[in-house]
C-alpha cells in the first residue's frame, strides 16, 4: 500500500536563526584576478560556542586559481574584540563583493553560501510562514519587504537558483554582472566580545 503524501501548504518555521549562522564560509570576487575565492575562519580554531563568535575569529581570504590570500584579525576596542558588521552586498571581513549576487526584482539578491541560499529558498518557496522566537537578531524579519511578497515568490526562488549555480562555478568569466560594490555595507553596531584576549 502506497503511503499518503503530504497535499498541505509548505510551511516554514521561523527558528530565530540570525545572519551570522551563514558567516562560516563567504563566497567572493577575488581582489586579484576577479574570480571565486573564499573567507573563512583561520585553521586550527577552538570548536566555536555560539554562532556569534564567526563575526570575531580571525579570517583568512583564499583564491584557488590564483593563490591571492590575506589575513584578517579583530580590532581590539576597550579590551574586547569588534565584530565584523554583517549585512549588504559586500563581506564583512575583507570588504569585497560577494560572488552570490544576482539581479532580481530589479534589486541586487545576495547570498554568504549555498546553506544561506537553502535557507533563503525555505522561507521563500513557504506558502505559510510561521512566527520565529521573537530573536531580536533574527534574519528572517530583517529580510527586505520584496522578498517578502507572495507575488514575488517565483521571481525570489529564479533568482536564488541562479545564485545556487553560481556557487559552482568558480571563474573570473563566470562572474554575475551584479557582483561588484554597490556601497551598501552594513549598519555599524559595533559589538564587542570579551574573551580574555586574542585568538
Amino acid at each position: 500500500m502506497e503511503s499518503e503524501q503530504d497535499t498541505g501548504p509548505v510551511r516554514h518555521r521561523d527558528q530565530g536563526e540570525w545572519l551570522a549562522r551563514f558567516a562560516d564560509r563567504i563566497l567572493v570576487v577575488c581582489p586579484r584576478c576577479g574570480g571565486r575565492a573564499d573567507v573563512a575562519p583561520r585553521p586550527g580554531l577552538p570548536a566555536l560556542e555560539y554562532y556569534s563568535e564567526l563575526l570575531f575569529r580571525p579570517r583568512r581570504l583564499t583564491c584557488a586559481a590564483c593563490g591571492a590570500h590575506a589575513e584578517w584579525t579583530a580590532a581590539v576596542q576597550g579590551g574586547g574584540l569588534v565584530a565584523a558588521q554583517l549585512g549588504g552586498t559586500e563581506d564583512p571581513f575583507f570588504r569585497r563583493p560577494l560572488w552570490l549576487q544576482t539581479r532580481c526584482a530589479s534589486r541586487v539578491l545576495w547570498a554568504y553560501n549555498v546553506a544561506h541560499v537553502d535557507a533563503l529558498a525555505a522561507y521563500a518557496g513557504a506558502v505559510l510562514r510561521e512566527g520565529g522566537t521573537g530573536a531580536t537578531r533574527a534574519m528572517f524579519p530583517r529580510l527586505p519587504r520584496w522578498m517578502k511578497e507572495s507575488g514575488r515568490r517565483t521571481e525570489v526562488l529564479a533568482g536564488l537558483e541562479r545564485l545556487r549555480a553560481l556557487s559552482e562555478r568558480s571563474a573570473p568569466g563566470d562572474r554575475s554582472d551584479a557582483a561588484h560594490e554597490h556601497g551598501d555595507g552594513a549598519r555599524p553596531y559595533r559589538a564587542r566580545y570579551f574573551r580574555g584576549g586574542p585568538y
